[in-house]
């Protein structure tokens, strides 16, 4: 089924339309009685697949929720060492 609703109306129930699009209906939005607009549902990304950033992909997803709760021993060293050592 197809719902068509001229701007100011359809600036009102937004909302309304969004949902009405999302479960399939067409629905067209019309400027003086003639169609501009048609609202459609964007493509859901694939389930199960895990959202990487592009500047960390080459480490895959993170394994070990607690990775950053560890504690680094190179720092626990450098946090005991002098500030100005000795020659």
């Amino acid at each position: 089924m197809t719902i068509q609703m001229n701007v100011a109306e359809a600036k009102a129930k937004l909302s309304e339309l969004i949902a009405r699009a999302e479960a399939g209906e067409e629905v067209v939005i019309a400027r003086d009685g003639k169609p501009v607009v048609s609202l459609r549902p964007t493509p859901s990304s694939p389930a199960g697949k895990h959202r990487v950033l592009g500047a960390w992909a080459h480490y895959g997803p993170l394994t070990d929720p607690d990775l950053f709760l560890q504690p680094d021993h190179e720092l626990e060293a450098l946090a005991d060492a002098s500030v100005f050592p000795t020659k």
